[in-house]
């Protein structure tokens, strides 16, 4: 008999594997150490592997398409229903198999090197960008103890933080002086942490043209636009706009039943960060689009009728649209650009 689905329980050190011929029986359940995966894929017949997407997933799925396997990725929620019996290694590999020959499944297109390393400094930036806010918010905090008050934002920290250290009449103790200027040192280092890695991407999004041709819809700058493209991948796997958006979590969340459909706020499943990109690119958009006086404007008349947070979801969700049509038919941005259908008057 031979091996045609195989399902990997990923782990650090010892990976867990279960295997099926194409009747479904059982003919593989071992566990192999990471030293001797390798091996062990280089000289099995190609088959068709499933892996859950996580820590390493990528990597892995990388490393086994280039012996000759078919390898695909799944959302860990996907994979959870399959499971018969208590959680185990053995049990959560025996539902991978089962659950990645399923024909109408989702599967979570494989990263190349590249946007992988890119995503890094995505995520870095991330990280530099929450800690330099929560810097900023520490600083605030431990002023107003002294009552010197700082309005929000992170740009007013920056503003007023030079003159208070400078300002000998406030009433700090030299120990609280030399705290805030520690801190504030702190928070200028992780400013500029920031500013190096946005350039970073900006490099990287003039080097891709995939990611140039995206900065053209309006909402979309390179920090949005490089990160739809090295998380996307290819488009073409998406079947159409709307899944894109679905698997963005744009498009609205369900409790249907009985022939009654009732749609609640948007899903927000899939990744969290490009669903913030987007909707806050839309804000902007709606912010200048609502001091215009274009009746013919669809975002306009959406505003005029619905709240503006609701008018950036949705002006979000149609943008998705566009990126998938944009990547997966090699097209051009057309801000005039109308349907075939609705250009003949049909």
């Amino acid at each position: 008999m031979k091996i045609t689905t195989i399902g990997i329980d990923l782990a650090k050190e010892v990976f867990q594997v279960y295997g099926v011929d194409t009747h479904g029986r059982r003919l593989l359940c071992k566990q192999i150490k990471r030293k001797d995966m390798a091996k062990f894929f280089a000289n099995l017949d190609p088959c068709l592997i499933g892996m859950e997407a996580c820590g390493g997933a990528h990597d892995w799925a990388r490393k086994l398409t280039g012996y000759g396997h078919t390898v695909k990725l799944m959302a860990p929620q996907f994979v959870k229903p399959y499971v018969k019996t208590n959680k185990n290694d053995r049990a959560d590999a025996e539902a991978i198999c089962e659950a990645v020959a399923r024909p109408n499944l989702r599967f979570v297109p494989v990263k190349t090197v590249e946007q992988q390393g890119i995503l890094s400094v995505h995520r870095a930036r991330q990280g530099f960008v929450h800690a330099r806010t929560a810097q900023g918010n520490q600083l605030r905090g431990l002023l107003s103890e002294f009552g010197i008050v700082i309005p929000n934002g992170i740009s007013a920290v920056f503003r007023r933080m030079p003159e208070i250290l400078e300002d000998a009449g406030n009433g700090l103790p030299d120990v609280m002086r030399q705290l805030l200027e520690r801190l504030f040192l702190n928070l200028k280092e992780m400013d500029r942490q920031v500013e190096e890695l946005e350039q970073q991407i900006r490099l990287w999004h003039r080097e891709n043209e995939a990611s140039r041709k995206l900065e053209a819809i309006p909402g979309i700058g390179p920090i949005t636009a490089s990160a739809l493209v090295a998380t996307i991948g290819q488009a073409r796997e998406f079947k159409d706009g709307r899944q894109l958006a679905a698997w963005l979590g744009l498009v609205p969340r369900q409790n249907s039943s009985g022939g009654k459909s009732t749609l609640l706020g948007i899903s927000k499943r899939g990744d969290s960060y490009l669903r913030t990109l987007l909707i806050h690119g839309a804000r902007s958009v709606v912010r200048l689009t609502a001091n215009q006086a274009r009746p013919d404007n669809w975002l306009l008349g959406l505003i005029g009728r619905r709240h503006k947070n609701v008018a950036a979801v949705a002006l979000a969700n149609k943008n998705a649209r566009i990126i998938w049509a944009l990547l997966a038919k090699d097209r051009l941005f057309q801000s005039d650009y109308a349907p075939a259908a609705k250009a003949a008057g049909v």
